[in-house]
């Protein structure tokens, strides 16, 4: 294994196929997959599924990943304003790594001023749109958007689709 990404989970609440099914499908693709999450040693899903958490937040660095993955859930949100997940962010543009995000995770992105003139996706609800064009980002109404390299999705049902296009920007 020669590229790996770093998945950021909430600590409790994040959506369970967000994580499961690009995780399985990045390992499937040879691709290692470490874990982040703040302050706990096993990040629970809200359906139930639990993983173990590799590396905390605050001590992630987006230098050593070819990606950096946001997960979203209900649970996420603790990190739309999170000093670190912004940082983290930030600091994976910067370097020229790969940055996705799922659900309501793009938030995060858009928080940190990523998505100012660029494309993107997020959860359908008008309050994660606003916020995104609030921000100068053009919203797209699609499963999954790919702009340079930030990759959004819409949730859940885009899991299998993120992923791939995670995949495919790793070549």
């Amino acid at each position: 294994m020669d590229k790996s990404v770093l998945m950021v989970v909430a600590p409790t609440d994040f959506r369970d196929e967000e994580l499961f099914v690009p995780k399985e499908a990045l390992e499937e693709a040879d691709i290692e997959v470490v874990i982040a999450s703040r302050d706990v040693d096993t990040a629970s899903g809200v359906k139930g599924g639990g993983i173990d958490v590799d590396v905390d937040l605050s001590d992630a660095d987006a230098e050593d990943y070819d990606a950096v993955i946001f997960v979203g859930g209900p649970g996420s949100n603790i990190y739309f304003n999170d000093g670190d997940a912004i940082n983290l962010a930030k600091n994976a543009v910067e370097a020229g790594k790969i940055l996705a995000a799922i659900c309501i995770a793009p938030t995060i992105l858009a928080n940190a001023g990523l998505l100012d003139g660029r494309e993107a996706t997020v959860f359908p609800s008008n309050e994660l749109v606003e916020n995104l064009e609030d921000k100068g980002c053009e919203y797209m109404n699609e499963d999954v958007v790919v702009d340079g390299d930030i990759i959004t999705a819409t949730g859940p049902n885009a899991a299998k689709e993120f992923a791939k296009a995670i995949i495919k920007k790793l070549g």
